[in-house]
């Protein structure tokens, strides 16, 4: 199928205030794959206010927004999305919901729809952003934004360390008081994701015991810093690789105990003032399948 686009330039609304750029193209250029968009603004043909930008620009009211004329897409037809989501918390300005396994965030490498996009399909909301992300195959509390000023609230609340992030984690191995703080810099690499080393970012991970089997254990994780797969590369780091984890895992042990089991890694907590009302909330996202699942198996 293809679509023929013709835009001239754009006035960024209100409503689009501190979006992204690569989110509010996909908006607009409907049915376009994220590689197009990336190539249209990595080679400089989507401007903002006649300057060159990078996808992760953030929009400001009132930007103007030049995209090329004629842009020519084509695209096979995509099945409609079938998110039903758990919703834990739901006002006018942010939505929580217990993300499943197995989804990703936002579509990209191979992924048509993730989280995002399959509720702007099915609820097509006027603004919804996500407000932090989790991996692919990590369950459990992701917060949305329905609103720009509560985006930039939440935003600075994260900057500000004020949002309190709980994991629960099945390990391999036995916790000890030696992994209670695990304060290692992180570096991003490109073949891996991240690893520890002396020139990376400060990286403050607390644990704590929940539970511990012969050789596994079921942890209590805060994060202090958001690194890009922080949790699994500190546990990885101290011994206490994550169940299930094919990236930074034991992957003998996976085999042999762990054989088809999704990362267990669930955001089980998420604690924070309201952006806009100042009320508290916390959010505790429930006890998932595959969770009792292992418990029962190495019980």
């Amino acid at each position: 199928m293809q679509k023929i686009i013709s835009s001239s330039a754009k006035t960024v609304a209100a409503d689009y205030d501190e979006q992204r750029l690569d989110n509010y193209l996909a908006r607009e250029l409907k049915g376009a794959p994220r590689s197009l968009i990336y190539r249209l603004i990595r080679t400089g043909q989507v401007r903002i206010n006649s300057r060159r930008a990078r996808p992760s620009s953030k929009l400001h009211t009132g930007d103007i927004l030049r995209i090329p004329d004629n842009i020519t897409i084509t695209a096979a037809p995509r099945p409609a999305p079938t998110m039903s989501p758990d919703i834990l918390f739901e006002d006018d300005a942010l939505l929580v919901i217990n993300k499943p396994a197995g989804m990703a965030v936002h579509g990209g490498s191979g992924v048509s729809f993730g989280v995002i996009e399959s509720l702007r399909e099915t609820r097509q909301p006027r603004f919804l952003e996500l407000a932090h992300r989790l991996d692919k195959g990590t369950s459990g509390a992701l917060l949305l934004a329905k609103k720009s000023s509560a985006l930039r609230g939440v935003q600075q609340s994260w900057r500000e360390k004020r949002v309190k992030k709980v994991y629960h984690a099945f390990v391999f191995g036995v916790w000890n008081k030696d992994a209670a703080v695990i304060n290692l810099p992180i570096k991003r690499t490109t073949a891996i994701g991240g690893i520890t080393a002396a020139d990376g970012r400060p990286s403050l991970t607390h644990t704590s015991l929940l539970k511990q089997y012969e050789n596994a254990a079921l942890l209590r994780a805060d994060i202090a810093t958001g690194r890009t797969h922080q949790l699994r590369v500190h546990l990885a780091a101290v011994g206490l690789p994550i169940i299930g984890d094919d990236k930074y895992g034991d992957f003998t042990a996976n085999r042999s105990l762990a054989r088809g089991c999704r990362l267990l890694l669930h955001a089980a907590r998420l604690c924070f003032k309201h952006p806009l009302t100042g009320e508290k909330i916390d959010i505790h996202a429930p006890v998932p399948d595959d969770f009792i699942a292992m418990q029962t198996k190495l019980q």
